[in-house]
């Protein structure tokens, strides 16, 4: 009965999207006849076509030349094609996602180090309270700007800009995490001789985990944007490059093929988050991988 209903949840999925798709590349055509009923959005000249985004896909992946023509793998075609563009489609993702893998993992590793200290001191927690109040009040992409100025427009300015719209939100739920953790467990283990990094450890760690855990999936894709928007500014490379230099020639398509391949990549990064935590907490009744 299970396996019935996975299925018709991709049935119902799939007819979705096809319907959206087929609205999406015919629908603009009865604009003339119908136009109280087809708005002015549909028009191909502001979100292209998806027969037009795709053959725009085949030339920015290499796969075929502007003329036309397929490319061929075995004559060297593709490979000519990808050591002429150095901002191809391939070469500008893989640049996005190690930029991004790069802030994400500074952003969580620093926000949970430092909330998870200054969640277990009370001291610590009313010194730099103002001033984390006080930088977290500012919109971290208006200081997109200030990075790439003081790093540059290499890949330097997007990792920071990521890390700093991200470092916060891990921060601030480790650190209600670590606030919330039931003091009875805390004294229990002291109880039994349990040293401050053996309750850390032990106790609060494995407490605060749910807490991390929560704040990773909306964070893996703060730390997709915070790297677009650096790319946005300046960038020698990746797909914020790509979706300006197709906006600078009026190429609706080029913009949509970059736009499809960060939704792509934003989906399958949080697919990978949520097994990752199902998995490390499958403590959880409702976190049980089956």
């Amino acid at each position: 009965m299970k396996r019935y209903r996975g299925l018709d949840t991709i049935a119902w999925q799939l007819g979705i999207c096809v319907v959206v798709l087929s609205v999406w590349q015919w629908g603009y055509d009865l604009h003339a006849k119908l136009p109280w009923l087809v708005p002015d959005l549909l028009d191909p000249y502001f979100i292209s076509k998806p027969s037009e985004i795709f053959d725009n896909f085949l030339q920015l992946g290499c796969f075929k030349s502007k003329l036309g023509t397929y490319n061929g793998w075995l004559n060297g075609d593709i490979a000519k094609c990808l050591a002429r563009n150095q901002n191809n489609l391939w070469i500008a993702t893989a640049v996005t996602l190690k930029n991004t893998f790069s802030g994400f993992l500074t952003g969580v590793a620093s926000g949970f180090v430092a909330g998870l200290i200054l969640g277990r001191s009370d001291r610590l927690s009313a010194i730099f309270q103002p001033f984390i109040t006080a930088v977290n009040s500012i919109p971290r992409i208006a200081l997109a700007p200030i990075i790439v100025l003081a790093f540059g427009i290499g890949d330097a300015s997007k990792i920071v800009t990521s890390w700093i719209v991200v470092v916060f939100l891990v921060f601030f739920n480790t650190f209600e995490g670590a606030r919330s953790i039931d003091e009875g467990f805390v004294n229990a283990a002291r109880l039994l001789g349990a040293s401050e990094w053996q309750i850390t450890r032990t106790v609060v760690i494995p407490s605060t985990m749910a807490w991390v855990f929560a704040s990773l999936t909306p964070a893996i894709s703060f730390a997709l944007i915070g790297v677009i928007v650096g790319e946005f500014i300046g960038a020698e490379r990746g797909i914020g490059r790509l979706i300006i230099e197709s906006e600078a020639r009026g190429e609706a398509s080029g913009m949509m093929v970059a736009v499809i391949v960060l939704m792509l990549v934003g989906v399958v990064l949080s697919a990978l988050i949520w097994r990752l935590q199902a998995y490390l907490l499958r403590w959880q009744q409702h976190n049980r991988v089956e």
